[in-house]
């Protein structure tokens, strides 16, 4: 028996209900048409903006082509996980210079296979529905989470998640932007969502709060400038530029999402998966920096962060301790660690101490960008601002 329109309609309504159950704050479904991105994605290219990341040209345009991953499909069902830990403190680890500031997105434990495995559950919930109500459908699914070249969050816009903000990151107006995306590719013409409206208006808060300018106009991102891509994705020596203002993130950075009005209004997750891990929350720079590489492994264990390797580790250390006051056990513990460091992370150690002896010399003077942006923080940011 052939499935028909009111069939779809009642499923599409179930497969929302199931997503909620399983624990995704928000679902939405859409076509898979992406063509109006393609242009954009080959100039951001063009420009090199994708700084090393390689597999972001070797795709090219199938990023664009969703339907070319996996054939047959035609719909994305569209889910959103809120990720904010209760008492991030954002605002006594970023002022803090002693202190090492993690995003706050691997704080907990690795999105991709949290949310990976509830979209195979949807999947499968899916399928058993259809195997004992709807005979003639057939549904045949995959899911993504980060794990394929897509470009999620044009489908997760045009799924009525939320809008594309200036910083290019999805924002919705009831929880602002502190939330992982997936997608479910089905072969199912399901009924689609209707997109939101675009809500930034005039404000160019994140612009203007980027400590490295990598938003080099509204919803166009260098990735070669940007922090996350500098800590997480770049191989070798960060250049030296962006050092003194990566203060004492290592591990991505969140300014953008701070500074923006309508991170106001974000929900703190409940999904238990996603609070902090006490090593990471507001660590030590001189605590992190005593880890061996055996240490590090086993306190990233089941953490995103793992996967940027031990060296790259130090490497976003060593600049953040060169960022922070010049305390002696600090100096002395770079130079103790110069000798078995590899070469990379030596550059860097070396960097550190140069800027520790120059604070030494002139006084150490506190970062007036994260002044601000505490500042902003403690207080918020109108609605219309």
């Amino acid at each position: 028996m052939a499935i028909t329109t009111a069939d779809l309609h009642e499923l599409a309504g179930k497969i929302k209900s199931w997503g909620v159950e399983l624990g995704f704050q928000q679902v939405g479904i859409t076509d898979l048409d992406l063509s109006k991105h393609e242009k954009a994605l080959q100039q951001w290219l063009d420009k090199k903006y994708h700084g090393s990341m390689e597999y972001m040209e070797r795709h090219g345009m199938l990023r664009a082509r969703p339907q070319e991953l996996h054939p047959g499909s035609v719909r994305a069902i569209c889910v959103r996980m809120d990720y904010l830990p209760k008492g991030a403190r954002f605002a006594e680890v970023l002022s803090d210079d002693r202190k090492a500031y993690v995003s706050r997105y691997a704080l907990g434990r690795d999105y991709h296979k949290v949310m990976r495995k509830r979209l195979k559950q949807l999947g499968d919930r899916i399928q058993a529905y259809c195997n004992e109500e709807l005979t003639g459908a057939n549904p045949d699914f995959r899911p993504f989470v980060d794990s394929a070249p897509i470009l999620e969050r044009p489908l997760a816009e045009k799924a009525g998640l939320g809008w594309t903000g200036k910083h290019t990151l999805l924002l919705d107006a009831d929880d602002g932007s502190w939330f992982f995306l997936g997608e479910l590719l089905i072969n199912l013409p399901l009924p689609t969502d209707q997109a939101q409206p675009e809500q930034c208006g005039k404000c160019t808060a994140c612009i203007t709060i980027c400590p490295t300018n990598a938003i080099v106009e509204p919803y166009l991102l260098d990735a070669r400038r940007c922090i996350s891509y500098l800590t997480i994705e770049h191989d070798g020596a960060i250049p030296e530029e962006f050092r003194r203002p990566m203060g004492n993130r290592i591990y991505g950075c969140d300014d953008c999402q701070l500074v923006c009005p309508w991170n106001r209004y974000a929900t703190p997750t409940p999904e238990a998966d996603f609070l902090p891990r006490h090593p990471l929350h507001a660590p030590d720079l001189l605590a992190l920096w005593a880890w061996d590489e055996e240490t590090f492994l086993t306190e990233t264990q089941g953490s995103p962060i793992r996967r940027i390797g031990f060296e790259r580790w130090q490497r976003n250390l060593a600049v953040a301790m060169g960022n922070s006051a010049p305390e002696p056990e600090l100096i002395t513990a770079l130079q103790e660690s110069r000798a078995a460091a590899s070469e990379v992370v030596r550059e860097h150690i070396d960097w550190a101490l140069t800027e520790l002896a120059r604070k030494q010399r002139e006084g150490h003077s506190a970062n007036q960008q994260v002044k601000r942006l505490v500042r902003i923080i403690e207080k918020g940011l109108p609605r219309d601002a």
